[in-house]
């Protein structure tokens, strides 16, 4: 069986390198993608802009999602996924330190899969991704791709 590749989508270094360093102590050993503003993360999912030339259009199979993002925000990227066939099934993760009650209300109403505050302490973190990767990288089934459309 093939790693199921994860798109992060962050755009502060330090949260970056925190996420990227839990994945490996947590001996998560997937594929990540990252992409430091909503822009890209678009741009990398719907292949335009940069990644109009990318020949494996092969989507994530989950994307962590920060809310607060230069250029388009985290909201207008879940909302922009879910509108779309081909990414409307996609389990999304928002993974942001807001603890905003309207953050955590609209990141579901527009269909958030999950919504998880990042800790401050590292190791509460790296628990944090730990358990994310077990749930959603091996314990969670999806449809296939193919009957997404």
């Amino acid at each position: 069986m093939q790693p199921k590749t994860i798109l992060l989508v962050e755009d502060n270094p330090d949260d970056e390198l925190l996420t990227l360093r839990a994945f490996k102590k947590s001996k998560i050993i997937n594929e990540v993608i990252v992409a430091r503003d909503g822009a890209e993360a678009l741009d990398y999912l719907f292949t335009t802009g940069k990644y109009a030339h990318r020949k494996n259009h092969k989507l994530p199979e989950l994307i962590l999602l920060d809310l607060k993002l230069p250029k388009i925000d985290g909201l207008e990227v879940l909302k922009r996924l879910r509108e779309d066939p081909r990414t409307k099934l996609l389990p999304v993760i928002i993974m942001t330190s807001s603890n905003e009650e309207c953050d955590i209300i609209e990141s579901y109403n527009l269909g958030a899969n999950s919504y998880i505050r990042k800790p401050v302490d590292f190791m509460r973190f790296t628990h944090a991704v730990e358990q994310l990767g077990l749930y959603w990288l091996v314990l969670n089934v999806t449809p296939p791709l193919e009957k997404r459309l």
